[in-house]
């Protein structure tokens, strides 16, 4: 059977871990540091529309020039064939779209770090994972368990620490809605494509990428639209105004980081390991990726640096990630030598 990776996982997780930090970096820069016109730094509903259609562009180029749509189910109009979901891949496209303008804007949320918000993040969805193994009957293995935990005793400490969540509003609902987008997508991945194969990969990546991204846009808009955060002139500048301002070439960046991203990253959750031990590893790796931005951005740039139980939580989540590498190859190696005679 083809597997949808050349190397082991943890190969894959690096260079999602390579491809994420410069994106987190970015991100916080362009929302942190005044903008020479406006005098203030951008927003987030100022600078994801843009990175978001960048985004999608170029997810499409990709798919094209690599041609992952032949894998996915399609639609004839005339002498074109298009790639269309299945009534699964529409849910999860539903589910990646929240995730999509989700993450980008936890970075850019003012008075809220990037670990912190990280943290509240990936904390609820490794609660998740092994709650959908058990739903889908698919073993969690003891490792998978001790990860969970460590990573939830970050989550604590971190919340001790600060007290509570005593967020602002936009910071509630990003959290709920991306939540509740990976819940979706988990629970869809194990319905139908969670196998390692090739094509499976390739067809479920384009199949959901086809609705997720022009749907993260819309929903973007309807957001700002509520005025929960910012208004109408915000989403203007976002979806107008930026294509002729200098800090384009920034967004692009950021829009061409997130394609890179989400390529690793379906890769690691389509593994046929449980979702216990892949979505960890998926997860503690953006984390890293974001405590490690701040750091550099506390280093080099002067912005405000991560707390000490911050990074507490990172290294419990470190560890977390060891683990999870380190154990399924020890239980492996043992176990033909318990199976010797003595």
């Amino acid at each position: 059977m083809s597997r949808a990776r050349a190397f082991p996982i943890e190969g894959v997780l690096l260079l999602y871990l390579l491809s994420y930090l410069p994106n987190v970096i970015a991100t916080k820069l362009i929302t942190s540091v005044p903008h020479a016109g406006l005098g203030r730094p951008l927003t987030g509903l100022e600078t994801l529309p843009a990175s978001l259609i960048v985004s999608m562009v170029t997810t499409y180029t990709f798919i094209w020039l690599a041609r992952w749509h032949r894998d996915a189910h399609s639609v004839r109009l005339g002498t074109i064939r298009l790639p269309r979901p299945t009534r699964y891949t529409l849910v999860s496209g539903i589910g990646t779209a929240f995730i999509l303008f989700t993450v980008p804007l936890s970075f850019t949320i003012p008075h809220v770090s990037i670990p912190f918000m990280q943290l509240l993040m990936r904390g609820d969805i490794l609660v998740i994972a092994p709650l959908v193994d058990f739903v889908f009957g698919r073993r969690v293995r003891w490792w998978s368990w001790v990860a969970l935990a460590l990573v939830l005793v970050a989550l604590l400490v971190t919340l001790g620490a600060r007290g509570g969540l005593k967020l602002p509003p936009i910071a509630i609902l990003t959290v709920i809605l991306y939540t509740l987008g990976y819940f979706i997508r988990l629970t869809v991945m194990n319905k139908v494509s969670k196998t390692g194969e090739q094509a499976s990969v390739r067809r479920y990546f384009v199949e959901e990428k086809v609705i997720a991204l022009p749907l993260a846009v819309a929903a973007l808009a309807a957001i700002s639209a509520t005025g929960i955060s910012g208004g109408h002139d915000e989403l203007r500048w976002g979806f107008v105004s930026v294509w002729s301002d200098s800090s384009l070439p920034w967004l692009i960046f950021i829009g061409l980081t997130l394609t890179v991203i989400s390529v690793f990253s379906i890769v690691i959750l389509l593994d046929p390991h449980e979702n216990a031990y892949c979505v960890p590893l998926e997860r503690a790796a953006s984390l890293i990726a974001g405590v490690g931005g701040a750091l550099i951005l506390a280093w080099i740039w002067g912005l405000q640096g991560p707390h000490p139980t911050e990074l507490i939580g990172a290294g419990i989540l470190i560890a977390a990630v060891m683990l999870l590498s380190v154990a399924p190859r020890l239980t492996r190696q043992t176990r033909p030598a318990l199976a010797e005679p003595a």
